[in-house]
């Protein structure tokens, strides 16, 4: 621990979550379940939709699946992703921070010679060996330059989606129209041109439920790409929306969020019809704060920030467990426990599955199943934000900071701990972005180029308008050391130059399909 005295401000709660999280380095907590109950997990992930964009947070879209599933089970709403999307994949892959395998800068480029480290143990190959079969649909966006980097040499047993971040939901192309990316398993998937992702998607899980076999568990990682830009959906989507939006880009997003909405509802109905519904997780969650901008049309209101920033905005996001194996006296509950995407790994494997996370690289995520299935304190009080060392900002004004400062501060990172966030690097200018049909004036941020290092309340101030470093410098020493021990213990980034001529598709005789590529070595 540091030699920095802990702020007695820091020491005012509840002890029970060291209790919890001391006995969970020592053994792997088991699960409730026999071998022969394990239930089936499918993990849904969304792409870039905003904290406000869902029916029960008080936006105008009509969610009603989503809004049925999250009320009738735990709603997270502490609930922390990465702030863009490569990073909140990795950590739920792994269970690990990004610093662990230097992963800590931006999103893994189709262009570079980078996937997800082939020897971290990820979450698919724990439930394949727990003796689940695995399947993954959608979004990879962890990296393919090499075969090894695949998700069907990853731990899944089968695959059905596009390798890179990004791409048309029709056409299924990224950059350009030419550059194709659409894979089943380790071949192109041709015959999905000009069908909609999230059709395709929701197909795609539907098939894998109807045809599974009743006596092997399932685990399914969903990962649908909307409502990502570019903002696309079928038109009959968009009808019930015009007269409520005069932003069509705003029109089209909620059209895209409804159309994920039926879809999740399709699977629950497919889970129930084939009597699996009983003994089945449904997990949910964005993978980041919603984008804002041309083509973009997330909100977040009324956090501050949005995807790509280290404010709420960008980091907290919707999530809820639904499951009838959830206590009854957590049905239709919210948790304000402290929960981080890295938690899932240990929380699917030891909780749910019953399992062990024996082989796998030393965890930062802990098992949160007690936590939500029956209500007691979370086993997590702090969580690593991130550090990127390749993100910064001049440094200025306040050298109080920066004479105390054992941490680079004009180094772009961000740190939990308890009720208390410090984020360092960072002008301060994200403001807050209100949603365009409510008539509310979004709000900039302070004008000054000069403070770099800020400091919040976040449960008594989860909007973040009120900077108390000022008021408590011996809390911002206190996450300075606890950054600077992080810092010292991570893995250099890993951020390899793009090499084009290699990768792009349609100069290296793969017919305009991503796909693996031998890179030129440096």
């Amino acid at each position: 621990m540091s030699s920095v005295r802990v702020p007695v401000l820091l020491l005012m709660v509840c002890l029970s979550p060291y209790l919890i999280q001391a006995k969970s380095k020592w053994s792997n907590s088991q699960s409730d379940y026999s071998k022969e109950s394990q239930p089936n997990v499918i993990f849904i992930l969304t792409d870039d939709q905003g904290y406000r964009d869902v029916g029960y947070h008080g936006s105008l879209f009509d969610t009603p699946i989503i809004d049925k599933l999250a009320a009738e089970g735990v709603k997270l709403e502490n609930y922390y992703v990465q702030p863009i999307c490569s990073p909140t994949r990795s950590q739920l892959m792994t269970g690990r921070y990004q610093i662990r395998y230097g992963l800590q800068h931006a999103v893994l480029n189709p262009y570079a010679p980078a996937c997800l480290p082939t020897d971290e143990v990820t979450l698919a190959q724990k439930m394949k060996e727990a003796g689940y079969s695995t399947h993954m649909i959608g979004k990879w966006h962890l990296g393919f330059y090499e075969e090894a980097c695949l998700p069907n040499n990853r731990g899944f047993d089968t695959y059905l989606g596009l390798l890179v971040g990004g791409g048309y939901h029709f056409i299924h192309s990224f950059p350009t129209t030419q550059h194709y990316d659409f894979h089943r398993d380790f071949s192109p998937a041709i015959e999905y041109n000009g069908t909609y992702s999230t059709h395709v998607f929701t197909d795609e899980a539907i098939d894998i439920i109807n045809n599974q076999d009743e006596d092997t568990p399932f685990f399914m990682y969903l990962s649908y790409q909307a409502p990502h830009s570019p903002l696309e959906v079928p038109e009959r989507y968009k009808d019930p929306y015009r007269s409520i939006f005069n932003d069509e880009d705003r029109l089209i997003y909620a059209a895209m969020v409804s159309c994920l909405d039926e879809g999740i509802g399709n699977i629950t109905a497919a889970l129930k019809a084939k009597g699996i519904y009983d003994n089945t997780v449904i997990i949910f969650s964005s993978d980041n704060g919603g984008p804002e901008g041309e083509g973009d049309a997330g909100n977040n209101w009324p956090l501050r920030g949005l995807k790509n920033s280290m404010f709420e905005g960008g980091i907290r996001v919707l999530g809820f467990v639904h499951s009838p194996l959830l206590s009854d006296n957590v049905k239709g509950s919210v948790s304000n426990e402290l929960i981080h995407v890295s938690d899932w790994f240990p929380t699917i494997v030891e909780g749910i599955a019953g399992y062990n996370t024996n082989g796998t690289k030393p965890l930062d995520g802990v098992n949160q199943w007690k936590s939500i299935r029956g209500g007691t304190c979370s086993p997590r009080f702090e969580i690593l934000h991130n550090i990127d060392p390749l993100t910064t900002v001049p440094g200025g004004g306040r050298d109080w900071v920066i004479e105390m400062s054992p941490f680079d501060v004009t180094i772009n990172a961000a740190i939990r701990y308890r009720d208390w966030k410090l984020v360092t690097g960072d002008d301060g200018k994200t403001g807050w972005y209100a949603p365009p049909d409510t008539g509310i004036e979004s709000i900039d941020g302070p004008p000054t180029t000069e403070q770099v290092v800020w400091l919040y309340n976040v449960k008594k101030d989860p909007t973040e308008m009120n900077d108390l470093s000022d008021e408590h410098p011996e809390v911002v020493k206190f996450l300075l050391t606890k950054l600077q021990k992080y810092y010292l213990d991570s893995t250099p980034v890993y951020f390899p130059a793009q090499q084009r001529g290699q990768a792009d598709p349609c100069l290296n005789g793969n017919n305009c399909i991503w796909g693996p590529w031998t890179p030129v070595q440096t």
